[in-house]
């Protein structure tokens, strides 16, 4: 089946205030998260890509535009279902003073458990991603072939969840997983079982196209910001 290659957005001005920024409107990307986003077409430039799927967010669509100037072919389409997790009450607020939140503890140690108030479950983001993913997976497979790369632009809780999911770890381990920004983690997917083979990749991906013969601390809520 389709080969999935996820970019977490770009730095964003959230990421460097040190604020969760959710689904926050206005969130766009920052000097740093500009030029991750300008580099990434060079970075694609030995896979041919089937489709680009966006989660709707600002700083997503930004990070895809350098990508899609690239490729005038490529047609963006939005999912509602890769965009951030529901953070609810707590968007917009500073890391640093949800730190001493109660909840972070179980964010933190079971995040499985964890309800965002006035938002959505972590369980309840990650089951959409999962679906999202799937129901991508199935619809390139169909019109593409098994050899088809799709790339999702999405956000650092959702890629870690979907990374879980296609280890078959539990969600409560997902805090040991992490993903810069404007890194690529891609996932091959066969009829068995799914293979992660790249995980938070700041670095060259020619070892992704296609082959003629196939072969086989805490966790930063939102992702973090990455190296300075």
């Amino acid at each position: 089946m389709a080969t999935l290659i996820l970019v977490r957005h770009g730095r964003s001005t959230a990421n460097t205030a040190g604020l969760l920024a959710g689904w926050t409107p206005g969130i766009a990307l920052d000097e740093r998260g500009a030029a991750q986003a300008a580099a990434l077409p060079g970075r694609l430039a030995d896979i041919p890509l089937a489709a680009v799927v966006s989660s709707p967010l600002q700083r997503c669509r930004e990070t895809l535009q350098p990508l899609l100037d690239a490729r005038p072919g490529l047609a963006l389409q939005t999912d509602d279902r890769i965009g951030e997790c529901h953070y609810g009450d707590w968007s917009g607020r500073k890391l640093a003073e949800l730190a001493d939140e109660p909840l972070m503890k179980v964010v933190q140690q079971h995040p499985s458990a964890a309800v965002f108030p006035g938002g959505e479950s972590m369980a309840a983001m990650q089951a959409r991603a999962v679906e999202a993913v799937r129901e991508w997976n199935a619809r390139i497979d169909e019109q593409h072939g098994e050899d088809a790369v799709v790339l999702m632009c999405s956000h650092g809780d959702i890629i870690k969840a979907l990374v879980a999911d296609a280890l078959g770890m539990h969600l409560d381990l997902f805090q040991r997983i992490h993903v810069d920004p404007c890194s690529l983690t891609a996932v091959r997917y066969t009829r068995l079982r799914p293979f992660v083979v790249r995980l938070g990749d700041t670095g060259d991906l020619a070892g992704l196209a296609p082959r003629e013969s196939a072969g086989g601390g805490d966790g930063v809520v939102g992702g973090g910001a990455g190296a300075p």
